[in-house]
């Protein structure tokens, strides 16, 4: 009998007020050889059964498993043991907690999943290890380890400066008012607990620790401000952390640049829920106030609308908003997936890209030839090599962005594949790989990334694949 057979494996619930086990296997016989014995002890909670699980040694505690086993990612800090780990062609995250908080933490990553929250996708939980003789060993949560994130020491591998850690923390102020409007209170929410992706200049934030998260039909103003005043506790201490170790400026006051997240959540939760009133001539500011809350990102799915007795007056609320206004837009378009900063630039070179070739082209057929000619010919000319530096989308608004400054130094007009080619040799191979970066990295970590980066300024040469000359 298999490895794969003697496993307990169970799916996923559709009741989440249950854990409902569903046996898919049969347990392991008497005679099987004693591997195949521990691999029966094996409880697997999952989604889908992904028998490569079974690949990996769960027989040995976490904090020694083998490095044949292990992907290649620095170990970080936390407060739990963490390791990562190759499963196919992609790289799991398993962390060693208790059972209750791993079933907790799995089901609520679930949850965010369906509702298009900005989270790590959850994998497995795995109950029953032992040793091969018999000892009990912690069970594991298994999520699936974000491409192309980093933590956020990873982003002080040199000196920080202040406007990079004000759109880092709006970032996570972002996040904090996306899982409030769906009424996530966090309960543990700091810098460490959440990844980072760039996004066209400014950070998308990633819930990835949801252990002490709970999910309520609506916040009231009192859960939101306790969630709000725990993160401006934790962030406090993780800037005087790095203040500490000189991988910040001296200048940046840790408390004051911690009340930062206070004030852009405070501005930005008042922007997508407040009341506004205006007078019955003033009816333009409903279009009005739902543009602003599309250029911050959000649509407005429902608004509720009411006029004072005498008829003079209006009030507008909206009651439901939904960030990723222009990743839709972006989607729909071209079937490009990209974070919200990301199709923003993607869809004004778009809109650039229509107006200047033609006009009354179809906005649909317009945005295929934007793909064709100018996002995947810059998609196809990075190297290799170079791939795993950026996420394609990044890379697509760094050379956009490239052209320019190019343009605007030299005063004339840069073709894209030469602005491809500036771009590779004197911006993207100096880069560290981004697809993959570790956890959480120590301050003495972070001093080798830094010597790492200047030593990746080398790599492989390949040459840009001709493509047509296109003008943003």
């Amino acid at each position: 009998m298999t490895e794969e057979s003697s496993a307990q494996w169970h799916d996923e619930p559709t009741d989440y007020g249950q854990i409902g086990k569903l046996p898919r296997f049969e347990a392991a016989s008497a005679n099987d050889a004693k591997s195949s014995s521990v691999a029966s002890n094996l409880n697997i909670t999952a989604a889908a059964a992904d028998p490569e699980l079974l690949d990996l040694p769960w027989h040995i505690a976490l904090e020694d498993w083998p490095a044949e086993n292990l992907a290649a990612l620095p170990r970080g800090i936390s407060r739990h043991i963490v390791r990562f780990a190759h499963l196919g062609g992609s790289v799991i995250a398993i962390k060693e907690t208790s059972e209750h908080v791993a079933r907790h933490e799995y089901h609520m990553l679930r949850k965010l999943a369906r509702l298009d929250v900005p989270c790590v996708v959850p994998v497995a939980v795995i109950t029953g290890r032992t040793t091969l003789d018999g000892r009990p060993l912690n069970p594991v949560l298994v999520t699936r380890h974000l491409k192309f994130s980093m933590p956020y020491r990873a982003l002080f591998s040199q000196m920080l400066r202040k406007d990079t850690l004000t759109r880092l923390i709006d970032a996570q102020a972002l996040l904090m008012v996306r899982l409030h409007l769906i009424g996530f209170y966090w309960g543990d929410v700091s810098l460490s607990n959440t990844l980072f992706r760039r996004d066209a200049g400014a950070f998308a934030a990633y819930l990835v620790d949801a252990e002490t998260g709970e999910l309520y039909p609506d916040l009231s103003t009192g859960q939101r401000e306790y969630d709000l005043e725990i993160a401006r506790v934790n962030i406090a201490g993780e800037l005087m952390d790095l203040l500490d170790g000189g991988l910040i400026e001296e200048k940046v006051d840790p408390v004051a640049t911690s009340e930062l997240i206070m004030e852009s959540y405070r501005r930005l939760w008042t922007e997508l829920t407040e009341k506004e009133s205006f007078e019955l001539g003033e009816r333009w500011r409903v279009g009005a106030r739902i543009r602003r809350l599309n250029e911050l990102g959000f649509d407005v799915e429902e608004y509720a609308i009411k006029t004072t007795q005498n008829g003079s007056t209006i009030q507008l609320q909206p009651k439901v908003v939904d960030a990723g206004h222009h990743q839709r837009r972006l989607l729909r378009l071209t079937g490009l997936d990209a974070q919200e900063n990301q199709a923003r630039r993607l869809l004004n070179d778009m809109d650039s890209f229509r107006a200047d070739n033609n006009p009354g082209m179809d906005e649909e057929y317009s945005a295929h030839l934007w793909v064709s000619q100018v996002f995947e010919p810059i998609v196809r000319s990075i190297p290799r090599d170079l791939s795993r530096k950026l996420e394609p989308a990044e890379a697509v608004h760094e050379v956009l962005e490239h052209r320019w400054y190019m343009s605007e130094e030299q005063a004339r007009h840069i073709p894209l594949a030469e602005a491809v080619q500036s771009y590779i040799e004197s911006v993207l191979r100096h880069r560290r790989d981004e697809a993959a970066i570790m956890l959480n990295p120590d301050t003495a970590m972070l001093k080798i990334l830094e010597v790492e980066t200047e030593e990746s300024r080398y790599g492989a040469d390949e040459s840009i694949e001709e493509y047509p000359d296109v003008d943003d």
